[in-house]
């Protein structure tokens, strides 16, 4: 197998993190929308938790894409 090719696959299995990424980010916001459609007044509680998990569910995904990129051109 050429080193090239081996690269390829590397970071196309890397960038598989990015489906769990994606669920994660329409999961909190699917149940922020929910949870403040039951009650709007806790809608200033939850909002600041649903960032927090809106922000390292995306820390995820840039660490995904940095390994591949570390793959594809280190």
């Amino acid at each position: 197998m050429d080193v090239e090719a081996a690269k390829m696959i590397g970071a196309g299995l890397s960038v598989i993190g990015l489906f769990g990424v994606g669920m994660g980010i329409g999961n909190i916001f699917s149940s922020l929308i929910s949870s403040v459609a039951r009650n709007p007044a806790a809608r200033s509680q939850v909002f600041g938790i649903a960032i927090l998990g809106f922000a390292l569910v995306e820390a995820v995904a840039l660490y995904a894409l940095l390994i591949a990129f570390l793959i594809l051109f280190a």
